[in-house]
C-alpha cells in the first residue's frame, strides 16, 4: 500500500552523503545497530473490519471499526510470522504479571496433554483502592487485572529529551507477499539516521486494551504465556499454523485459496492437529504463523473465514516477544523483487488478517485500511546481509538503520511493546527465557534502548492517515 509522509518530514530528511546512508535497490540503509526503538506507535482512527466472505462470488463485506488507546491498533490481538530461510530455535511471549493458569497445552512428539484451567477473576471496579492494591475489573467484556498506581493526584510522565530531527519512510514488503512500489522520484530523499522520539510512559493500562492473556499483575515480573523450544520439541500455550488449508485442517476454495491450517512438524504441509515445529531450517519463502493455543469460540475473535483454523493472537498494550533464530544464506536468487527468495523475515500482523485472508483480495483483509503490521527483522533483498524493521498502518514508517542478518549462528532478539513504544534489541547469547521474566530485565531492555547512540536508533512514527 502506497503511503506518503508529510512534505515537512521529507524535507527534513538528511542527504545520504551527509549521514553515510545509501540507497540500495530502492531501500535506504544507514548504519548497523543493535537496537531500534519506535516511539509514538499508538493512535486513533478507523479501519475496515471484515464481516463476511462469500466463496461463491469471491467478494467480501466490511464495516468501519474504530480504535484508540495505547499502542493501538497493535494493542489488539497480533499473530507472529516467520519466513524462511530461518531456523527458529526458541520463542517466548510475556505480559506483565505472573504466569496465567488459563488452559495451556504442552505439546511433544510422543504425547500431547493439557495443563491447568482458565481462572476468571471477578472484581469490584467501584471499590476504592489504595496504591499497591490489586485491581480487577471487566472492561469491554474482558477481565483485566493490574496494580493500582493512582493516588488521586496528577502524575508527571517521565520524558526523554532528544534533539528534533526529521524522519523518513522505507519501501517494505506488504502483507500480500508483494512489495510496495518505490517512490516515483529517481532519487528519493535519504532518511536520516537519527530521529526525535517523544517518550512518555503512563502508569495504568488503557481501557481499550483487550487481552486473552489473563495474567495477574503482581509486580513480581512478566509472566510467560507461550513458549517454544526446538531442541526439546516443546510448545506451551501456542500453536504453529501455515497456509495449507484443506490439508488435514482448514479449508480451500477457488475464490480465496487456502485458509490457515495447523502446520506439519516441518511446516511443509498442513496437519489435522497442532504439531511442534522441528529443529530444522524453514525453507526459503515458506512461512509459519504463531498464535496462542486458545481457539476462537463463537464470535470471541470477531469474524473469521468459515472453515479456517482460528486461534486467538497475543493482545495487550504491554507485551513482549523473545526469539532465538538463525537466517542462513542459501545462495538462492530471486527472479524479481516480488518473489521473497532467500529473504527471511520475522513480523507481526493484526491477527484478523490471517484469520480472514492474508494473501489475495485486499477487500477481504483489514490490512489496506490500517489495522496494523510491524516488521521486526526482515531482509528486503534476495541474499542481503541486512535486516530492517518497518511499521505499517495509519501511523507508519521505517528506520533506515539495520541489523546484521544472523547467517552463521543463532542470535537472540527481544521485542518489548510497552505503552506507545516498540523496543527491538539484540540480546546477549546467555539470555534465557524463563517462566517469569523479572522486571529488572524488562526495565534494562527499555532503559538501554531510550538513548540515541552509535548502536541504538530511535525512530519517531509519523501519522500518514491523511
Amino acid at each position: 500500500m502506497k503511503r506518503i509522509l508529510p512534505t515537512v518530514a521529507l524535507m527534513a530528511a538528511a542527504t545520504s552523503a551527509q549521514d553515510g546512508c545509501a540507497n540500495d535497490r530502492g531501500n535506504w540503509y544507514c548504519a548497523r545497530v543493535n537496537a531500534i526503538t519506535y516511539t509514538g506507535v499508538g493512535g486513533e482512527g478507523t479501519y475496515k473490519r471484515v464481516t463476511n466472505m462469500d466463496p461463491y462470488s469471491g467478494t467480501c463485506s466490511s464495516e468501519l471499526s474504530g480504535y484508540s488507546g495505547t499502542l493501538s491498533p497493535l494493542n489488539e490481538e497480533v499473530s507472529l510470522h516467520v519466513r524462511g530461510p530461518t531456523i527458529l530455535k526458541q520463542f517466548a511471549a510475556y505480559a506483565p504479571g505472573l504466569p496465567s493458569t488459563r488452559k495451556v497445552k504442552r505439546t511433544e512428539h510422543a504425547r500431547r496433554h493439557a495443563h491447568g484451567a482458565k481462572h476468571v477473576h471477578h472484581g469490584h471496579p467501584h471499590e476504592k483502592r489504595a496504591v499497591g492494591d490489586m485491581v480487577t475489573a471487566t472492561i469491554n467484556g474482558l477481565v483485566q487485572t493490574w496494580i493500582n498506581t493512582y493516588d488521586g493526584l496528577p502524575s508527571e510522565p517521565t520524558a526523554v529529551e532528544v534533539p528534533p530531527i526529521g524522519n523518513g519512510r522505507l519501501v517494505s514488503p506488504a502483507a500480500d507477499g508483494g512489495y510496495e512500489p518505490a517512490p516515483s522520484e529517481e532519487n528519493p530523499p535519504a532518511p536520516s539516521a537519527d530521529y526525535a522520539p517523544e517518550i512518555a510512559y503512563s502508569g495504568a493500562p488503557s481501557s481499550s486494551e483487550g487481552s486473552v492473556w489473563d495474567v495477574a499483575s503482581t509486580g513480581d515480573g512478566w509472566g510467560r504465556s507461550a513458549y517454544f523450544d526446538a531442541s526439546s520439541a516443546v510448545a506451551e500455550g501456542m500453536v504453529f499454523l501455515n497456509h495449507f488449508g484443506g490439508q488435514g485442517s482448514g479449508t480451500f476454495d477457488y475464490s480465496f485459496g487456502n485458509s490457515l491450517s495447523y502446520a506439519s512438524c516441518d511446516a511443509q504441509a498442513g496437519a489435522s492437529s497442532p504439531q511442534v515445529l522441528e529443529d530444522c531450517e524453514l525453507p526459503s519463502g515458506r512461512e509459519v504463523v504463531l498464535m496462542t493455543n486458545e481457539t476462537c469460540e463463537e464470535d470471541s475473535c470477531g469474524y473469521t473465514r468459515p472453515g479456517t483454523v482460528a486461534h486467538h493472537g497475543f493482545a495487550g498494550s504491554r507485551k513482549a516477544f523473545f526469539f532465538e533464530f538463525q537466517m542462513p544464506e542459501t545462495g538462492e536468487t530471486s527472479e524479481n523483487e516480488y518473489d521473497p527468495v532467500n529473504m527471511p523475515a520475522i513480523w507481526m500482523l493484526n491477527a484478523q488478517i490471517p484469520r480472514t485472508l492474508q494473501y489475495g483480495n485486499a477487500d477481504c483483509s483489514c490490512w489496506t485500511s490500517g489495522c496494523g503490521e510491524f516488521d521486526i527483522f526482515e531482509v528486503l533483498a534476495s541474499g542481503d546481509s541486512r535486516a530492517k524493521s518497518t511499521l505499517h498502518g495509519n501511523r507508519a514508517g521505517g528506520d533506515s538503520n539495520y541489523f546484521d542478518r544472523p547467517v552463521d549462528a543463532p542470535i537472540k532478539v527481544g521485542v518489548v511493546m510497552y505503552d506507545d513504544n516498540i523496543h527491538i534489541k539484540i540480546l546477549d547469547s546467555s539470555m534465557e527465557f524463563p517462566s517469569v521474566m523479572d522486571e529488572a530485565t524488562i526495565n534494562d531492555i527499555l532503559g538501554s534502548t531510550l538513548t540515541q547512540n552509535s548502536m541504538v536508533s530511535l525512530f519517531r512514527v509519523a501519522d500518514v492517515s491523511g
